[in-house]
């Protein structure tokens, strides 16, 4: 037996923006253009590597589906595994894809504002990417620490004095957060003996009671470092600020981050707390049903509460976030599916929205805006003035028509992928995967706020649609580069095709889900993966 080239492509996603990173240190500063060019040549390679994994494990090209890459040739539990299974495969895909966006946008102005954007882009989609392939507690944290610091420099990038105060609330709450996932990695190693996430799933119906507590201590308090990253209520404050303040691109990026802790939860919940698990089968799932739902609460109030856009937004991702922990609670797997669908189409809307406030905000004035606020708190009646046919200039359409569709998906109004999403999950509600499941009141609370917090949406968002685009009175026309549109325009664009063909996504989505609970298929494929033999004339292990 030998590794085979594919199973390298496991590891590229990792390595790519390590060894791009590491160059651009180099490069000085004033080339922009070539250091542009490099990094949007690493994001590409990135994005085409994520398609073929995507294939490869689609097609089961490996054994079920799972792809397993042991570095440095040690066997699992004893070396590092990266694991590349359709879960794994779509996020690299959707981190690609938003990485692609936010660098296209960021390359005539947000790049060149600072130093070392390219950089420090780069080592955050090292982390991003990592967090997504480990099968280990203890290099996840690594990887999130990496994610974690680079975007700490991109928060600060190009620095005012908002972005500092946010910036220095960020960086103290996730050191917080980062302190905590460590106190849990090792409280979670004292009662078990291993880190990697396979073999811990299957040791823990083995652990004895007073280990028991340990354990569950361990990660409670590990969970509470992922929930700080998903901004699960009350620990999401710090977002709100942190997305009003942040550069587009880098924002546009934020939001993939929020998706990481809903990542990590959804895999580590279903793989070492399934129904095989023991004692311990089921762990915490009530707690992220109603935290997920408080959550919505939060965020929904929040967006009826902000005038400013990057607040809304900051909220609106709160509620993505929401929405997601409460489907992973829920613990249905068809639940799941929906829930993935929800979170591909609810995180490209969301970045393209926040790459779009900086746009929109060119047409407003702050005199502008007071007029519209004035006029409607006192009912004043503007009279209509004579209109004589003239066309609406092209950028004014654009951002008019890029708004609405964004405010479709985030709320959740047909005919988008918004729509599509939260019909799917009121389906599985519905539905339950088994016959004799009958429907709670739970249940129906948790549509109600979904359907809430939508209605909350469309309110916010209409109300400053119309101070911005109606109420403003004469408007100049904006200057927008391609490099602005095109991004916004593709990531809508994308809604538009998850729409059009949600029956072979959500069939993708439904093996995915299929996948994540079947435990004990995932731990035996880890598990059973051999190191390459004869392997020690070059290094490795024999």
């Amino acid at each position: 037996m030998k590794l085979e080239w594919i199973q390298h492509l496991i590891i590229l996603p990792v390595l790519l923006p390590l060894l791009c990173g590491a160059l651009l240190i180099l490069v000085n500063e004033s080339r922009h253009q070539f250091k542009f060019f490099v990094n949007l040549t690493s994001v590409l390679l990135q994005l085409a590597v994520a398609i073929v994994l995507i294939q490869l494990t689609d097609s089961e090209q490996w054994l079920d589906g799972i792809g397993v890459y042991l570095a440095a040739n040690w066997s699992a539990p004893f070396g590092i595994s990266l694991i590349a299974d359709r879960l794994a495969a779509m996020m690299l895909l959707l981190t690609a894809v938003l990485a692609t966006a936010a660098l296209l946008y960021s390359m005539m102005r947000w790049s060149r504002i600072g130093v070392h954007f390219h950089t420090l882009f780069q080592f955050l989609l090292m982390g991003i990417n990592g967090a997504f392939l480990t099968h280990d507690l203890f290099n996840l944290f690594v990887f999130f620490e990496v994610m974690l610091a680079a975007s700490y420099g991109l928060v600060l990038h190009g620095y005012n004095t908002a972005r500092i105060r946010a910036g220095m609330q960020y960086i103290a709450i996730n050191l917080a957060a980062s302190l905590l996932f460590l106190i849990g990695v090792a409280l979670i190693y004292a009662s078990t003996g291993t880190l990697n996430m396979a073999d811990l799933a299957a040791r823990i119906p083995q652990v004895d009671a007073n280990d028991l507590v340990f354990l569950k201590i361990g990660v409670a308090v590990l969970a509470i470092a992922f929930l700080v990253k998903s901004a699960m209520w009350p620990l999401g404050f710090w977002l709100p600020t942190t997305y009003a303040a942040a550069s587009p691109p880098v924002t546009a990026m934020l939001v993939l981050m929020t998706k990481v802790g809903a990542y990590v939860i959804l895999r580590l919940w279903l793989l070492i707390f399934s129904p095989d698990a023991g004692a311990v089968a089921g762990y915490g799932y009530d707690a992220l049903l109603w935290g997920g739902m408080a959550t919505i609460v939060f965020g929904a109030a929040g967006m009826l509460a902000s005038e400013g856009l990057g607040r809304m937004a900051g909220y609106g991702a709160i509620v993505s976030s929401g929405t997601l922990l409460a489907v992973i609670g829920y613990g249905q797997a068809s639940l799941v599916t929906a829930g993935l669908y929800y979170l591909l189409g609810s995180t490209m809307a969301m970045a393209a929205f926040v790459l779009l406030i900086e746009l929109v905000e060119r047409i407003r004035s702050p005199g502008a805006n007071m007029l519209a606020l004035t006029m409607e708190a006192f009912a004043i009646e503007e009279k209509p003035e004579e209109t004589a046919g003239v066309g609406i200039p092209g950028a004014l359409a654009f951002l008019g028509l890029a708004f609405a569709g964004c405010a479709l998906i985030i709320a959740g109004l047909p005919p988008l992928s918004g729509f599509v999403a939260k019909f799917g999950l009121f389906h599985a509600l519905l539905h339950p995967d088994a016959s004799n499941i009958v429907i709670s009141s739970t249940t129906w609370a948790l549509m109600t706020l979904i359907v809430l917090s939508g209605l909350a949406a469309i309110i916010s968002l209409m109300r400053f649609g119309v101070r911005t685009f109606w109420a403003s009175g004469a408007i100049a026309s904006p200057r927008l580069h391609l490099s602005e549109v095109l991004p916004i325009s593709a990531l809508l664009l994308l809604c538009v095709i998850l729409t059009v063909q949600a029956g072979p996504v959500f069939a993708y989505l439904e093996r995915t889900s299929n996948d994540l609970h079947k435990p004990s298929q995932y731990i035996d494929r880890v598990i059973s993966e051999p190191a390459v033999p004869n392997a020690s004339a070059n290094g490795g292990r024999p």
